[in-house]
């Protein structure tokens, strides 16, 4: 089932499945809530009731016209707490969700009990960071499947790409990205939470992905570094972990959120 909130001006949408306290997953740049977490939701669900919205653009949730604000998202993601739960929430973000949900937990740390983050950076001012994300954000007016190509050669780890086979690859090469995807990359470029990173109060694990090449582990090591008593894991993965290593970062998620 589907639930829309509406926050200032904009609508979100989540799903909603199991029993027990929340545990609030957020998707990142160029995937919604299902397509980032929906085969691994089942996994939680035992012990958590899966909350997975859709932010930005995605899933029927909307945004305001103009250049996407981080705030946006933020707010976002609080009216879902605020709408699923009662009590503070274990909240997990991936990619750019990992930004968001950082800044959710510094913004509004009375809704947090335990924070993941998962591939997540904290500056987008890094040399290397403007380089990709622009290249992504300018190749996305193109031709999708190059865009793809490019998206996914930094998304994934070099073994589990060749390991799809050329079949597999070409029918995800040509999968159009989701609506707003331009707006999300854009915001990339342009996030600073090095200030906020003070303001999270949660236990907070920080995930990196060893063969990450999207957002490489030096950026994810800063992220962890800017939060007080944070813990920091490694997983031999690609950007896209929750594609490449499901189970092993559920255990992860699992012991950290349910044990």
């Amino acid at each position: 089932m589907s639930i829309h909130v509406a926050v200032a001006g904009t609508s979100i949408n989540y799903t909603a499945i199991g029993t027990g306290p929340a545990l609030v997953l957020v998707h990142g740049t160029s995937i919604d809530g299902q397509g980032n977490f929906g085969h691994v939701a089942q996994q939680f669900a035992d012990r958590r009731t899966v909350v997975i919205p859709n932010y930005g653009g995605t899933g029927g949730s909307t945004i305001p016209d103009g250049p996407l604000a981080l705030d946006t998202l933020v707010e976002q993601i609080a009216a879902t707490i605020r709408h699923a739960s009662t009590e503070p929430v274990d909240l997990l973000g991936d990619s750019l969700g990992a930004v968001v949900a950082a800044a959710t937990a510094a913004r509004h740390p009375e809704l947090v009990r335990r924070l993941v983050l998962v591939a997540g950076w904290a500056d987008s001012a890094d040399t290397r960071h403007q380089m990709v994300f622009s290249t992504w954000r300018q190749l996305l007016d193109g031709d999708v499947a190059l865009c793809n190509r490019y998206a996914f050669a930094l998304a994934v780890s070099p073994a589990f790409l060749t390991a799809l086979g050329a079949d597999t690859l070409a029918a995800l090469l040509e999968q159009s990205p989701p609506p707003d995807t331009h707006r999300r990359v854009e915001l990339g470029l342009r996030i600073d939470l090095k200030a906020a990173l003070a303001h999270i109060t949660a236990p907070t694990l920080v995930v990196q992905c060893r063969q990450d090449y999207l957002v490489p582990a030096y950026q994810t090591r800063q992220l962890q570094q800017g939060i007080a008593g944070s813990q920091y894991v490694e997983i031999d993965s690609g950007h896209a972990a929750f594609v490449e290593k499901p189970d092993e970062l559920v255990a992860i998620v699992r012991r950290f959120c349910l044990d």
